[in-house]
């Protein structure tokens, strides 16, 4: 590589993004992040469904909210270039379909059969590009007894028994406080899309990928279905607590709570020492995982009696530095106020053309020689559709024209 000059992972692979909401925009924005050339399909008019979900919305340079830029919508979708492209309009699928003939991957996530009526399904693109990887991204799945059911996160939480270990102990079941089955299939979607990218590369072979956010949340259980399958224990609510790890959870302290996780004996017996009760360490109720976790409640309630009148700020520095992981229970405003933020450059800020400043959680990874950037800040409804079609299928001017003034296109 030459001096100083860094590449894209991903750059000169084509992606054609028919996804809305978040777990097929999450994965596109990977993709997106670590170079791959997204084009990103919206209805005319209306676009992405998250675009009006707010408040919040970015503010426009005089103050007002922006309607169609959701603050929800701008964290899934930067890196991607917008083509308002009316599919219902024979000309708007006949773009599609043209579009596919140039894409390695194709994203959509439409209810089971909802793109054969436009002649756009697996079977249909497979047909004009038979190197194209085309993913699916359903609630439950394009096979199965709910094949046909609309899905959403919630309910996919709800379905796949995440709702019923997450809470406190006797309280009711509890959603978690972000999308989690959706940012899971988009995560383990755009995993499956590089792998069969490869398998393309190889063989000239495309493939059809179904995946589900229930069939990704059951998968996400990891050990509490492994308890569940091995040992036929049915995990329940624990609240902050561990299934299988003891002491492992929040403590009250002074001046609020704190996180002390305890993973191995190792780090009891540092605990012990560093609070002046090494004498915890050798009883026998303690001496090994196995028979704390037998004996939870007594060794949490020492835990709890040893720490309750001290300052959470200095007990953590004090843990931390015996090698006995713990910290606070912060909030959001709290981490972005963190300076691990400015340190690990975890946000990045785009400027638009009018001075408005778009603020995004950084791409997590940081790789030495393909590191992800920030070409593109998230787009508005259809403002790159004459751009995009020109670059992807070379269409002149006029054609672009007559492609505005039949409606199967817009440009912003």
């Amino acid at each position: 590589m030459e001096a100083g000059k860094q590449h894209r992972a991903l750059e000169g692979v084509r992606v054609l993004d028919l996804s809305r909401v978040l777990a097929g925009p999450w994965s596109t924005q990977i993709l997106a992040d670590l170079g791959a050339d997204v084009l990103k399909v919206e209805l005319p008019g209306k676009g992405d469904d998250t675009r009006g979900w707010g408040p919040p919305f970015l503010k426009l340079p005089d103050g007002s909210d922006d309607p169609r830029e959701s603050a929800y919508y701008l964290c899934a979708n930067r890196n991607k270039r917008s083509a308002a492209i009316n599919l219902a309009h024979p000309d708007g699928a006949a773009l599609i379909r043209r579009l596919a003939e140039r894409a390695d991957i194709m994203v959509e996530n439409f209810k089971v059969g909802g793109l054969a009526k436009y002649g756009l399904d697996y079977d249909s693109m497979r047909a004009i590009n038979p190197r194209l990887v085309y993913c699916s991204i359903t609630g439950f799945g394009q096979t199965g007894p709910y094949a046909d059911r609309p899905g959403y996160d919630f309910v996919a939480q709800g379905m796949g028994g995440f709702m019923s270990i997450t809470g406190e102990e006797h309280g009711g079941p509890l959603r978690a406080g972000v999308a989690m089955a959706d940012i899971s299939t988009g995560m383990y979607a755009t995993v499956s899309m590089l792998a069969a990218l490869r398998h393309a590369e190889r063989t000239g072979e495309g493939q059809h990928i179904d995946i589900s956010l229930l069939d990704t949340q059951i998968a996400t259980l990891a050990n509490q279905a492994s308890n569940w399958l091995v040992g036929g224990v049915d995990p329940v609510r624990m609240g902050n607590r561990h299934p299988t790890v003891v002491p492992y959870k929040t403590f009250r302290v002074k001046d609020g709570e704190i996180i002390i996780a305890v993973g191995n004996d190792g780090q009891f017996r540092s605990f012990c020492v560093e609070m002046g009760r090494p004498e915890l360490a050798d009883d026998p109720r303690f001496v090994t995982g196995s028979q704390r976790l037998i004996n939870r409640d007594a060794i949490e309630g020492i835990f709890q009696d040893i720490v309750a009148d001290l300052e959470g700020g200095p007990l953590v520095e004090r843990l931390v530095a015996i090698n006995v992981p713990a910290g606070p229970v912060n909030t959001i405003r709290d981490i972005f106020a963190d300076p691990f933020i400015a340190a690990r450059k975890t946000v990045h800020r785009f400027v638009r053309e009018d001075g408005v400043e778009i603020p995004a959680v950084a791409f997590p990874a940081k790789l030495s020689a393909t590191p992800a950037d920030y070409r593109h800040r998230p787009p508005r409804i259809g403002e790159n559709t004459r751009e995009l079609l020109h670059e992807w299928l070379v269409l002149e001017d006029a054609e672009l024209a007559a492609l505005e003034a039949g409606g199967a296109v817009v440009q912003r």
